[in-house]
C-alpha cells in the first residue's frame, strides 16, 4: 500500500512536469522559431574545477571516456563515481582532499555523461556496448516478490522488478558496470607500483545513482572492490517499483518518456533549460540545500559539457530510464559479497532521498554505517565536504591501510602529463 508521503512526492513530481510542459508550449508559441545547433564546445585541457589535466580512456568500440586523476602513483586507489547529469568535476573537493591523506584518487565521466563519448543509443556503435546484451539470456529480466522498503522506512513492500531498460539502451547500470571494471582493470590497477594485482584493492566512492552503478559492478566483479561509500543513493521515483500508482499508469508514463525523446518537444525544452541562470535556479532549488555551494564554476563544469553532441538524446534516454536496479535489491542480492563493507552517508534535507529509507539499509547486511547531515542536501561531497571528508577518510582506512605519500607534488604533476593528451581528443566525445 503506498505511502502518503510517497503518494505526495509522486505528485509533486507529475505537478512539476506538468508545469514544464505548459511552459514548454507557452516558450513554443512566442518563439517563432528556435536554433536547432548551438555552439559544441570542447574539453579543456585543464579542468576549470580541480586544476587537473584531463586524460582519455579509450573503452570498447573506440569510445572516448575522460577522467581525472591525483595523488601519489603509489597510494591506494580511489575511484569517484558520479551521478545522474554530472560528471567528474562534481568531486571537486573530494579530488582536492583526499591525496592529501596519500590515496591515489580517479574521477571518470560515465559514457554518455560530462566529456565521455555519447553515440546515439540506437546506433549500430552504441548497441555494441550495451551492458543488457546477453545478461539476461541466463538470468530473468524481471525479479519477483522483492522486498523493498517504502519512504517511511518502516513499510515493507513485496514488488516485480523490471531489470532491462525498457527502450532498449545502452546507457543503463550494466553498462556503466562494464565499463567501470573495464577502467580499473585497464587503468587503475594497471598504474599501481604493486608488481601484481592483489584482489579487492580499488575503493569506491559513489553519489547518487553512481551508488547503484558501484553496487552493481562489486556484484558483477566482487574480486577488484574493497567496499562502497556511497552519499545519497538515489532510490529512482520512475522505477515501476517505486511510482505509487497502478502498474497501468505506466504506459501512460512511458508515452510521455518517449514524446520527449523522439520529438522536437525535448529538443525545445532542453534548449530552454540549458543555460547559466537556469541551471543555478534549478540546483538552488532542488539538490542543493547549502546555497552558497552553488557558484559559477559549479554551474559552468555542469553545464558545459550537456552542450556536446548527442547530449540531448542522452538526457532524455536516461530520463525514459525507468527500470533497473535499485538498493534494496543489490544490497541484499546474493551476488553482493558480504564481506565487502558499504558505508553510506545523505543530508537530511535531501528533497529527492528519503532519509528513513536510506537509514533503513543498516538492517541489510553489507551496510555497517549509515550517517546523516542535518541542513545538507542531495550533495553531502560539495555541500558539506567539512562533514563528508572525515568519515570517508575513516571508511578508507578501515578498508584500505593509508599511504603516507614519499612522491612530491612536482613528480606528480610529471606523472599526469606522462599520462595525459597534450590536446583535446580528434574525435569528439
Amino acid at each position: 500500500m503506498p505511502t502518503k508521503s510517497s503518494i505526495l512526492s509522486s505528485s509533486y513530481y507529475y505537478c512539476f512536469l506538468s508545469c514544464i510542459c505548459i511552459l514548454l508550449w507557452q516558450y513554443l508559441q512566442v518563439t517563432t522559431a528556435f536554433s536547432e545547433t548551438r555552439s559544441l564546445l570542447k574539453p579543456p585541457k585543464i579542468s576549470p574545477a580541480t586544476g587537473l589535466m584531463n586524460r582519455w580512456y579509450t573503452w570498447k568500440e573506440g569510445q572516448i571516456i575522460r577522467y581525472q586523476v591525483t595523488g601519489p602513483v603509489e597510494g591506494k586507489p580511489v575511484v569517484l563515481l558520479h551521478g545522474l547529469f554530472s560528471n567528474s568535476d562534481h568531486w571537486r573537493k573530494t579530488l582536492v582532499e583526499l591525496p592529501k591523506s596519500g590515496f591515489r584518487v580517479y574521477a571518470l565521466d560515465f559514457w554518455g555523461c560530462g566529456w565521455s563519448s555519447k553515440p546515439p543509443p540506437h546506433s549500430d556503435l552504441a548497441q555494441k556496448c550495451n551492458g543488457e546484451t546477453h545478461r539476461f539470456d541466463q538470468i530473468p529480466s524481471i525479479l519477483h516478490n522483492v522486498a523493498l522498503k517504502s519512504s517511511d522506512g518502516k513499510t515493507t513492500r513485496i514488488v516485480d522488478m523490471e531489470l532491462r531498460h525498457p527502450f532498449g539502451s545502452p546507457y543503463n547500470f550494466y553498462t556503466w558496470s562494464d565499463l567501470l571494471t573495464d577502467f580499473c582493470k585497464h587503468v587503475v590497477l594497471t598504474n599501481t607500483t604493486t608488481t601484481h594485482t592483489r584482489s579487492r584493492e580499488v575503493a569506491l566512492v559513489c553519489n547518487s545513482i553512481g551508488c547503484s552503478i558501484g553496487w552493481q559492478a562489486v556484484m558483477d566483479t566482487p574480486d577488484i572492490y574493497s567496499g562502497v561509500f556511497a552519499i545519497s543513493p538515489n532510490f529512482r521515483e520512475l522505477n515501476p517499483a517505486e511510482i505509487p500508482f497502478p502498474r497501468w499508469t505506466m504506459p501512460m508514463v512511458r508515452g510521455i518518456q518517449q514524446c520527449l525523446r523522439q520529438t522536437f518537444l525535448g529538443t525545445a525544452l532542453f534548449d530552454m533549460l540549458a543555460k547559466p541562470d537556469i541551471v543555478a535556479w534549478m540546483l538552488k532549488g532542488q539538490p542543493y540545500a547549502v546555497k552558497k555551494a552553488v557558484d559559477d564554476t559549479l554551474v559552468k563544469v555542469l553545464l558545459d559539457p550537456l552542450l556536446t553532441q548527442g547530449t540531448r538524446q542522452v538526457i532524455f534516454d536516461l530520463l525514459s530510464y525507468s527500470a533497473g536496479p535499485l538498493p534494496e535489491q543489490q544490497l541484499s542480492s546474493t551476488l553482493f559479497p558480504p564481506e565487502t563493507p558499504v558505508w553510506v552517508c545523505y543530508g537530511q534535507s535531501d528533497p529527492w532521498t528519503s532519509g528513513p529509507r536510506v537509514e533503513a539499509l543498516k538492517s541489510l547486511m553489507p551496510v555497517e554505517i549509515v550517517k546523516g547531515f542535518s541542513g545538507v542536501g542531495h550533495c553531502p561531497h560539495d555541500e558539506a565536504p567539512e562533514l563528508v571528508h572525515p568519515l570517508l577518510l575513516e571508511f578508507l582506512n578501515r578498508v584500505q591501510p593509508k599511504v603516507i605519500s614519499q612522491t612530491n607534488d612536482e613528480e606528480d604533476d610529471a606523472s599526469r602529463q606522462d599520462h595525459a593528451l597534450a590536446e583535446s581528443p580528434t574525435i569528439m566525445p
